[in-house]
């Protein structure tokens, strides 16, 4: 699926989420909630039918969204909950954690992922994915620099702790020269996922680290 040109690269979407692996860092730009929340639910579900703990850190209309569709699909939260394979925490809250006057605090939030992450892998010492929309967050509140900063912290703790983070943001709220950030975002990341939904349950998106 990589190689060595770093260009991008297309691949079938059940090939895609098959191949995620440990330490992937995977983004989307979306054009639509609902492309987003398709997306988001494939990857969650995609994660409980691995018997992975599934981490959601977003908002809570995002939350609620979520539910609604795995729920639809016979999936029961409150059982995944209670086996703690499925964490849904709201965003702005879980930054108030580590954020110091507008900067996340290194220290203050690998204490607190760290903390997350113990207790998502449990003494069955499950693998984990998760969904981070913190960035997106601070992005929407035009803090671009400490967004930066808390993908590379993002990217230094998955290395770390070999667990696949999916992240996204939604095209409208990109107000600086588009094409720039969208370039920017996603060199941080090692994998994009297409976010037009013309092509989503077909095609998603690679990138050569």
């Amino acid at each position: 699926m990589q190689n060595n040109s770093g260009d991008w690269q297309h691949s079938k979407a059940n090939v895609f989420w098959g191949e995620i692996a440990p330490c992937d860092h995977v983004v989307q730009i979306y054009d639509t909630e609902g492309v987003f929340l398709d997306t988001l639910a494939g990857f969650v579900g995609a994660g409980i039918n691995a018997n992975d703990a599934c981490i959601v850190i977003a908002t809570p209309a995002h939350l609620s969204a979520l539910e609604e569709r795995l729920t639809s699909c016979g999936i029961s939260i409150t059982g995944l909950i209670d086996d703690n394979r499925y964490f849904p925490l709201d965003a702005e809250k879980l930054l108030s954690e580590f954020m110091v006057d507008g900067w996340p605090d290194e220290v203050e939030f690998n204490n607190t992922v760290s903390t997350l992450l113990k207790r998502a892998r449990g003494f069955k010492n499950r693998k984990i994915r998760a969904f981070g929309e913190m960035v997106a967050v601070l992005w929407a509140q035009g803090n671009t620099g400490a967004t930066v900063n808390l993908e590379h912290l993002w990217n230094k703790f998955v290395a770390n702790e070999s667990f696949c983070l999916f992240c996204a943001y939604p095209k409208v709220g990109i107000t600086d020269d588009i094409a720039d950030s969208i370039r920017h975002i996603c060199s941080l990341h090692s994998k994009m996922i297409d976010g037009t939904g013309k092509q989503l349950t077909e095609v998603t998106y690679t990138k050569a680290v």
